[in-house]
């Protein structure tokens, strides 16, 4: 029997959700976007992987406004969603027999940490609670961390803060601090199903992608486009920058669009410089395969 939550999206639900990913899926639907994608996905802006999502239509990916535990830190991988609402005792109490006759093991705040696997990014809409807010304290971002290898986007606060900033690893975005416990308040209403995080929309198998900035949640049949168009512009402004160094070509040349001589310089330069570019050498040859220059 599948354990049991509310609202959970089944496998066939969620795939008909998001339509536009035709690559692998896990087991409860959610799109797996390749390990090499997300790694490399680390490396893209929150500009460059927002700019990219506004021009396909997706408007409401992008979420600021967050604490980050670890400071500088980078979150990066694929979401697992959980959603929670003020506690009813009716249902609260429907949800918690289901899940024992379900195979459940403990209270409803540990079924999503159960779920996660290596690379996931448990991404928690908490309705942005403070006080009796915290799902997560160290225990349990330890818990974390040990099944996804990942930290967390948790919309309210987190508890036990020292603990968890002892975590290497654990990048988190969160609401803030404070010293209450959320479980007697609120109830789990929902797994894999879409969440809302202030004005972002999120689903399942999203690429969460946290840094300094904000938190962006990248479409999985989006995330490859994101990657190769900032692995562009950061090979591009690498190229332009040494070429001002050298005095080949004038800030006037290098800030507009390039004439066909530049282009084929660039190829050249890339060609040359394979194995010495913070890029995969696999991906600057499938984009040499692209140009004409």
């Amino acid at each position: 029997m599948e354990k049991f939550a509310p609202l959970n999206l089944s496998p066939e639900e969620l795939t008909a959700y998001t339509p536009e990913w035709q690559g692998e899926r896990f087991p409860d639907g959610r799109p797996r976007v390749p390990d090499d994608i997300v790694a490399r996905m680390r490396g893209v802006t929150i500009t460059q992987a927002w700019g990219v999502l506004r021009g396909a239509g997706f408007n409401h990916q992008y979420e600021g406004g967050w604490q980050c535990t670890h400071p500088g830190g980078v979150l990066c991988g694929r979401a697992l969603t959980a959603l929670y609402m003020p506690r009813r005792p009716d249902m609260r109490q429907v949800m918690e027999a289901r899940g024992e006759q379900a195979g459940q093991v403990g209270d409803q705040i540990s079924w999503p940490i159960d779920a996660l696997v290596p690379g996931d990014v448990y991404v928690a809409d908490v309705f942005g609670k403070i006080a009796e807010g915290p799902v997560i304290g160290d225990n349990l971002a330890t818990a974390i961390l040990t099944n996804s290898g990942n930290g967390v986007v948790h919309d309210a606060a987190v508890r036990d803060l020292e603990g968890i900033e002892e975590l290497e690893g654990f990048a988190s975005f969160v609401r803030g601090w404070h010293p209450s416990y959320a479980s007697p308040t609120i109830m789990l209403v929902g797994m894999n199903c879409p969440v809302r995080l202030g004005l972002a929309t999120v689903m399942p198998g999203d690429i969460v992608l946290g840094k300094r900035e904000g938190v962006i949640f990248i479409p999985p049949h989006l995330a490859e486009k994101v990657v190769t168009t900032s692995e562009v512009i950061r090979l591009r402004d690498m190229f332009g920058m040494q070429r001002l160094r050298e005095g080949k070509y004038t800030p006037g040349q290098i800030d507009t669009r390039w004439t066909d001589e530049i282009e084929a310089d660039f190829s050249r330069w890339l060609e040359e410089h394979l194995d010495d570019l913070p890029i995969p050498r696999e991906a600057i040859q499938d984009l040499l395969k692209e140009r004409t220059w």
